[in-house]
């Protein structure tokens, strides 16, 4: 089936129920990582025997290339693919150099936790790629190790980072997710580590993402208590936003040695200025990173639908969102037996 994308223009910027625009894309390519990082796939639920989804279940990359297309026709300016870990896909490159071809495609994106980086660094530079993200939680290799459920080998990653900003996949952004008495306790150390570089280090508030990770709000170091420990060693100056919809809030170091940011999910939701869609591995769309349900399009785009038709299926989802979970959280967290999707199979 022929695709006709190109006959009918733009239909521009689309919003919710809650008015919030749709600018912003991520994609799952893959639904399997390297890691176990207790988190998010801990490995007493994710051995070797457990069974992830076969690969024919997989979007293509001509697929991947045909759902931007359709989501850029209804606002979206930025993509960003994630996995589980998204360089164990071995197409990952034709992926990439298939979305950079998109014409008003302002940002391509990539988050990897890095162990495969400094291999692929180069080729995803030269294809396309603008930016790169890695999850790394501590720099710590006791930590480290712990974190990435004794997987992780640590030199790999800092490497792949190095390798990174040297062929230009920048600004690189470290995301670093903070458990109470895991790995708060190294925290002056990653940013002393990697102050000066241009890289910057974003901390995450370890969230209720998906059934598996014990989240207890105990368990949280809040960005205030963050901010306040990283104040007394350093001076921290506010930096305004980038853009609507940004989740981070930024300081800069006011010796002028980089820049942090702290994603506050847990005490100071962000909903309000959510415009992200994902996509897992399997084509299904997600409008919220906790959901607990999805809107499986790869069928529709397997039985010959057309763009149009799709492009009907996918203004219906935003246009009906009222997803909202993070402002609701208390509400929410009291009920028994929730349900939400797991963290990897979207890409956090």
């Amino acid at each position: 089936m022929k695709n006709n994308i190109s006959s009918f223009s733009k239909i521009g910027q689309i919003t919710d129920k809650f008015s919030r625009p749709l600018r912003d894309l991520r994609i799952s390519v893959i639904d399997r990582c390297n890691f176990r990082c207790p988190y998010c796939m801990p490995s007493d639920k994710y051995g070797k025997n457990h069974q992830f989804m076969p690969k024919k279940d997989w979007l293509s990359a001509g697929e991947i290339k045909r759902i931007a297309q359709l989501f850029m026709q209804l606002g979206v300016e930025k993509v960003r693919l994630t996995g589980g870990e998204p360089l164990l896909r071995k197409d990952i490159l034709d992926i990439v150099s298939n979305l950079s071809s998109l014409p008003n495609l302002n940002d391509l994106a990539l988050t990897t936790n890095g162990s495969f980086l400094a291999d692929k660094a180069k080729d995803l530079k030269a294809l396309g790629l603008d930016r790169i993200t890695i999850s790394l939680d501590s720099i710590d290799k006791g930590i480290f190790r712990e974190m990435s459920g004794g997987k992780g080998n640590l030199d790999n990653v800092l490497n792949g980072i190095e390798v990174a900003r040297k062929v230009g996949l920048g600004p690189i952004k470290l995301n670093v997710v903070i458990q109470k008495e895991v790995n708060d306790s190294s925290v002056l150390d990653l940013l002393d580590y990697f102050r000066g570089t241009g890289v910057i280090v974003r901390f995450i508030e370890f969230m209720d993402v998906g059934t598996l990770n014990n989240w207890k709000l105990d368990h949280v170091v809040s960005s205030a208590d963050l901010l306040e420990i990283i104040s007394r060693k350093w001076k921290l100056v506010p930096v305004k936003k980038n853009y609507f919809g940004e989740v981070a809030r930024r300081y800069s170091y006011q010796d002028g040695q980089g820049e942090i940011g702290f994603i506050s999910s847990v005490s100071k939701p962000f909903c309000g200025d959510c415009n992200r869609a994902r996509i897992s591995a399997d084509g299904t769309i997600y409008t919220c990173l906790f959901a607990s349900k999805g809107m499986n399009i790869r069928n529709f785009m397997r039985s010959g639908s057309t763009d149009n038709d799709l492009m009907n299926i996918l203004q219906k989802q935003w246009r009906e969102r009222v997803d909202r979970y993070s402002e609701l959280r208390k509400d929410v967290v009291k009920k028994k037996k929730l349900s939400r999707i797991e963290m990897y199979t979207m890409g956090g």
